[in-house]
């Protein structure tokens, strides 16, 4: 099973960027989601979606800037952000699990309950 996270690149503050994470199989999860890393912090939740029914959850610190989308095959999930600020610069990883029961908001953002992890790819926003 291979994530591989794209799209990653350096823009100003106010800009948009369009992450995508490309899953090798189709069937081993039933929710994907966005972490990053920003210099000398600690890995933090973006944002997670489910298979199912699509659920999806945020973090307040990108609540109505980010998107998070995906396919009708499940085999790529898009991360939308708009209106970026100087402190949204992070390495951002994509992350799926199969979560037993499916996917609620506190597995979401709980980094350690996610089997899988792209290699990441980074974010610079400039002021």
């Amino acid at each position: 099973v291979q994530l591989q996270a794209s799209g990653g690149g350096l823009v100003q503050a106010g800009g948009s960027l369009r992450l995508s994470c490309a899953a090798s199989e189709l069937t081993f999860s039933n929710a994907m989601g966005w972490f990053r890393q920003g210099p000398g912090k600690e890995r933090e939740f973006v944002a997670a979606i489910g298979r199912n029914i699509g659920s999806t959850y945020y973090a307040d610190s990108v609540k109505g800037r980010f998107t998070i989308s995906r396919d009708s095959g499940w085999d790529t999930v898009f991360l939308q952000m708009n209106s970026l600020k100087p402190e949204d610069t992070a390495v951002y990883y994509c992350a799926a699990n199969w979560f037993i029961g499916g996917i609620t908001s506190a597995k979401a953002s709980d980094a350690s309950s996610y089997e899988y992890w792209g290699q990441g790819t980074q974010v610079t926003v400039s002021s």
